[in-house]
């Protein structure tokens, strides 16, 4: 995988093609997505963090593919809302994946995983090449 994409290719533990959106409901990129495979006739499932959780198993997963820098939304209010000493406790996967857990809201959106194939973000161009 290019170190700079937002994608992979793994066993993601979806044996399906239809795509499982990551995400949460008021999200704007999570919505963009949605909408994006709801055009192109595509079902897609939205896996709500807030309510359906997430395993710290299944982040190591991504983790694995994507990288944990890759997941972690450091552009995020609630990361700015941490305190300096919780940001800088963030060195590691473990360390990471332990925040993410506390935060659903830490994980970028959406994570789609179809398939064998695994994103991160909402991209209109990368998702075109996958889903034609």
């Amino acid at each position: 995988m290019d170190s700079k994409k937002n994608s992979g290719t793994a066993d993601t533990g979806n044996n399906s093609n239809a795509p499982v959106l990551y995400g949460l409901p008021n999200c704007d990129s999570t919505q963009d997505a949605m909408k994006w495979f709801k055009k192109k006739g595509i079902e897609a499932t939205l896996h709500n963090y807030k309510t359906a959780g997430i395993t710290a198993g299944q982040l190591k997963k991504w983790a694995a593919v994507l990288s944990w820098e890759k997941l972690l939304n450091k552009r995020s209010t609630t990361w700015r809302g941490l305190s300096k000493e919780q940001q800088e406790s963030v060195v590691n996967e473990t360390t990471a994946i332990e925040l993410m857990l506390e935060n659903y809201s830490l994980i970028k959106r959406p994570v789609i995983e179809s398939g064998k194939e695994l994103l991160v973000g909402f991209d209109e161009k990368t998702l075109s090449n996958i889903f034609k």
